[in-house]
């Protein structure tokens, strides 16, 4: 880690994150960046499931030759 920050999460957040890195044998960190990365996957994964738009149906319908 070369360029922190500090947030604020409560002390029963925070040991909690403490007690699933010691189990994973990583660090907090890499505990949290794996869990934003797994809601950025649900975001994506929402999106791709959702209805197109009216504008995106009538792209992949034209023709293009």
């Amino acid at each position: 880690m070369t360029d922190t920050t500090t947030i604020r999460i409560s002390r029963t957040t925070h040991e909690e994150l403490s007690r699933l890195a010691r189990r994973r044998h990583e660090t907090v960190d890499q505990i949290v960046s794996r869990a934003l990365r797994l809601i950025r996957q649900d975001e994506i994964g929402r999106e791709l499931a959702s209805p197109l738009s009216d504008q995106e149906s009538a792209w992949l319908d034209a023709d293009a030759g």
